[in-house]
């Protein structure tokens, strides 16, 4: 097997994941949840194992306080996934409401053209889902996650398959 099977076999799992998820969007959120809590442990003691190799007694404070902080929010997570599902999905929310209203603010303040245009609607568009996941929240809280982790495989499969058959008409093309 050449090297571009393995961009495409990584592409369509990517893919057929992200079908999956969106089919069961609720299983797709609580692992989506469980891999951020997982993710903040592994974090946390990364951190705290840090605290051997920093030279300062402030880095070693910090490390220390930072560190028992991400790894107690993993361990939350992990320990209580429906409150960290609606955590997060309190956070996703939040996020696009504040990155929709910098969006906005950035294309007014831009130059007159296509980029104030598109970072208008790009703007509209995070508002448009933060105000749709808090008006239907907490029901909401149940797929938002999963939805989008599908989106995110399903994206990520497409750019790798794209990048499987570059590699491919690459190497045909310097066989040739």
């Amino acid at each position: 097997m050449t090297g571009w099977i393995w961009w495409m076999l990584a592409g369509l799992a990517s893919f057929v994941g992200g079908i999956v998820a969106l089919a069961n969007p609720l299983a797709a959120t609580l692992t989506a949840e469980l891999m951020v809590g997982y993710l903040f442990i592994a974090v946390g003691v990364l951190m705290l194992l840090s605290i051997l190799s920093d030279g300062s007694w402030g880095s070693r404070l910090m490390s220390l306080l930072l560190g028992v902080v991400v790894l107690a929010v993993g361990i939350s997570l992990v320990a209580h996934p429906m409150r960290g599902v609606v955590s997060l999905t309190v956070l996703v929310a939040a996020l696009m409401l504040i990155i929709g209203g910098v969006r906005i603010v950035l294309g007014f303040a831009a130059p007159s053209g296509g980029m104030r245009a598109v970072l208008i609607v790009a703007g509209l568009i995070s508002l448009g889902l933060g105000i749709m996941i808090f008006a239907n929240f907490p029901w909401s809280a149940t797929v938002v996650l999963g939805v989008l982790l599908a989106v995110e495989l399903i994206s990520n499969g497409i750019s790798l398959l794209v990048v499987a058959f570059a590699v491919r008409a690459q190497r045909d093309a310097e066989v040739s």
